[in-house]
């Protein structure tokens, strides 16, 4: 794996990307054997630094007139609600298929052994949203593709994705349109 870092926003706070990659956690063999897990909790437990990360996730999207922000479950409800806060717009969950309680619509997408969906309510989002997807992390991009396949049948538009953590390596990034992907640090 690569150690190339790369801040999507310049400038103004010079030490984040040290300060973030301090408190982000590898642990290897998670969940299974040959993952190594990059656990960010650490990070939300410090509230100066969550709230720089934050500042830095919402900062390439001011401007841009987002009205929605849609995170994924479960890391993506922890960066995407503050992140949607920080722009002033309104927060949706992605949820497991079952989880959410009122009239939804899914989304199926391929895994690397079987299949799994996504749901969001059927008014999470409205015609002519401009919703910005977060989560913290990026890898092959099928969760974010779903999510983002979602917010079009309901009508948005998906104007970006804002990720913590972007894995390089993997095709997420291409996968969703590189011109599209912000990520706070790249690996």
């Amino acid at each position: 794996m690569s150690n190339k870092s790369s801040l999507f926003v310049p400038g103004h706070d010079s030490t984040l990307l040290e300060d973030v990659k301090a408190r982000i956690r590898d642990v290897p063999d998670f969940p299974k054997p040959g993952i190594l897990f990059k656990d960010v909790t650490p990070l939300l437990a410090d509230p100066h630094l969550f709230g720089r990360v934050v500042n830095a996730m919402a900062a390439p999207f001011r401007g841009r007139h987002i009205t929605r922000v849609v995170g994924m479950e479960a890391r993506g409800f922890l960066v995407g609600a503050p992140v949607a806060l920080a722009l002033h717009a309104g927060f949706a969950p992605a949820r497991k298929p079952g989880k959410l309680p009122y009239k939804t619509v899914t989304e199926r997408y391929a895994l690397e052994y079987g299949d799994d969906g996504l749901q969001l309510h059927e008014d999470a989002v409205s015609s002519g949203d401009r919703v910005l997807i977060v989560d913290d992390l990026l890898a092959t991009g099928g969760t974010a593709e779903a999510t983002a396949k979602l917010v079009t049948r309901l009508g948005g538009e998906v104007v970006g994705f804002s990720f913590l953590i972007s894995l390089d390596f993997l095709p997420g990034r291409e996968r969703l349109g590189p011109e599209k992907v912000c990520a706070l640090l790249s690996y």
